[in-house]
């Protein structure tokens, strides 16, 4: 199976994840955090440097349990930026 090449607004919305992921983790280290929500701190790690892009609903889901954040909050933080 072929993975079709993202397009420059869902590598956008990618960056933003990583970037609210960073902001809330705060001082809490990579490995804390990935621990807790049972990933691995390398996959954490590409998802926050927008290396990961489309993580799957579940990783997003977990992360936001631990970090308190909603999904309401991820989908309006990361939503493509009206132009």
């Amino acid at each position: 199976m072929v993975r079709t090449p993202l397009t420059p607004e869902e590598r956008e919305r990618g960056e933003r994840l990583g970037l609210l992921l960073r902001e809330a983790r705060g001082d809490r280290s990579m490995v804390e955090i990935a621990a807790a929500a049972g990933l691995s701190a390398e996959t954490l790690r590409k998802i926050e440097t927008g290396r990961a892009p489309t993580p799957a609903f579940f990783t997003v889901a977990a992360l936001a349990r631990v970090l308190d954040l909603s999904m309401d909050e991820i989908v309006t933080r990361c939503a493509p930026v009206p132009v």
